[in-house]
Parts: structure tokens; sequence; C-alpha cells
């Protein structure tokens, strides 16, 4: 084990009560989420101005990468580590809320990709031609999405619009466009940088490095998933401990 590692076990180890701020955390990331749709959905779209669509957009996109970023931490039992029904339970509710993903199945690749980072079989990765992001991002949709999830989606929206009256713009700009945008900002940030081969080559085990961004940034990009070195040396930490590894890391 290198000297950070060593280091950091009884820093950031899971104890008991972190059980329940994992939980606290991503309760707090779903209930913002939920009651920040209610919000957009209620506004009439016609009195916005594009500078608050905009920002409404934005900040949506943000909660719906929040959203993943729980159920990832999920599939890693690190949302409730000390009771596994109520860590995947939160985790099937964050992945439905954001695109109806199955969690087992999500889980199963997920781990996968842990296990085979950035090599031949990993379901994250390039095909080995297709290297550059659009068609990196293009296999790495089609590894996960199906033709039933989406005619559901559309299903779904359908219904919102004629059961509750919500404008389908609403809808459109602050609950299709954000999950879309978000599922943009997890591959760049989570997928394309860290695992994206450098000139010389990998350097380690995980073939991952992390993003260079300060504490700030690396939250707001992707609730500090760009500090993958990190994450695929540690998986069971939570997003919101890799902050403290990354210092330790780095010995600051």
């Amino acid at each position: 084990m290198v000297d950070w590692l060593r280091r950091l076990q009884p820093v950031i180890s899971i104890p008991d009560r972190s059980q329940y701020r994992g939980i606290t955390v991503a309760c707090g990331v779903l209930g913002t989420w939920a009651l920040s749709t209610a919000l957009w959905f209620s506004f009439d779209w016609q009195q916005m101005s594009w500078g608050i669509r905009c920002l409404g957009f934005l900040w949506q996109t943000f909660l719906y990468t929040g959203l993943f970023v729980t159920a990832h931490d999920a599939m890693h039992g690190s949302v409730a580590p000390q009771d596994r029904a109520l860590n995947d339970c939160i985790g099937q509710i964050a992945l439905f809320c954001y695109a109806m993903f199955p969690f087992k199945k999500m889980a199963e690749m997920h781990h996968l990709h842990h296990a085979l980072p950035a090599r031949s079989g990993d379901p994250d990765y390039h095909n080995g031609r297709w290297t550059h992001f659009l068609g990196w991002y293009a296999q790495f949709m089609v590894n996960y999405w199906s033709w039933i999830r989406l005619f559901l989606l559309i299903g779904c929206f359908h219904a919102v619009h004629q059961i509750f009256h919500i404008a389908e713009a609403n809808l459109t700009c602050f609950w299709v466009l954000p999950s879309v945008a978000s599922s943009l900002q997890l591959f760049f940030f989570g997928t394309f940088l860290p695992h994206r081969e450098p000139e010389s080559g990998y350097y380690n085990a995980c073939h991952a490095r992390s993003t260079p961004f300060s504490e700030f940034w690396s939250f707001i990009t992707c609730y500090h998933f760009g500090y993958h070195e990190e994450h695929h040396e540690l998986p069971h930490l939570a997003w919101w401990q890799l902050p403290a590894a990354r210092r330790l890391r780095l010995g600051s």
C-alpha cells in the first residue's frame, strides 16, 4: 500500500456515524432535486426571461448530476454502509429519478468498470477506434441505454403533462434537457478526462488520473467525481470524502 493510502485509513475510514451522514447527504440531494423540480414546473414559462430559464436549466443539470453521483455511491455501499437494503433502495430511487435506470444492472456494469478500468471489457471505455469525446460518449450511451427506457420516459413526460397540466416547455427545459446535459457532464469529468490515456501511457493500475481542479470547482463540475484516482484506489469513500483523500495524497 502506498504511503498516502496508509495515512488515509485512520482519517476517513467509515465509522458507524458515517452511515447517518451518508444517508443525510443522499436525502439532501434527492430532496433538493425534488423541491427544485417542483418549483421550476410551477413557474409560468412565458413570464420568465431567458436568463432565468438558462439559470434554471444549469441548476437542474447540476442537481441531476448529484442524483447520479448519489446512486454511484450507493453502488459502492457508501450511502448506508451498515444497511445494504436501505443503501440499495436509496440508490434505486436516485437512478429512477435520474432516468429510470435499473440499479442492480447498473451496479454490475459499474463494478465491471472497476475490475477492468480502461481495458477491454470495461463498459465505460472506448472501442479503440472512436477515442475522441463524441465517439466515446456515443459508445458509452449505447452501452447503458435501451429503447424500452426511452419509451417509458416519453410516456412519463406526456403523462405528467396531461395529469398535472405542466407546460411542455417547463418539462423540456427543467427535466428532459438537464438530464441529458448531466450525462455529458458526468461523462466528460468522470470518464473522459480521468480515463483518457496520456501520451506517455497509463502510469497506475487503475488507469485513472484526477482532474487538477480546486475543491470548489471539483464540486461544481462533478461532485468531486473528477478526483478519480482517489476514487479507484478507495471506492468505498463517498463523494464528499474524496477531497480529504486527495489532500492526503498530495501531502497538503
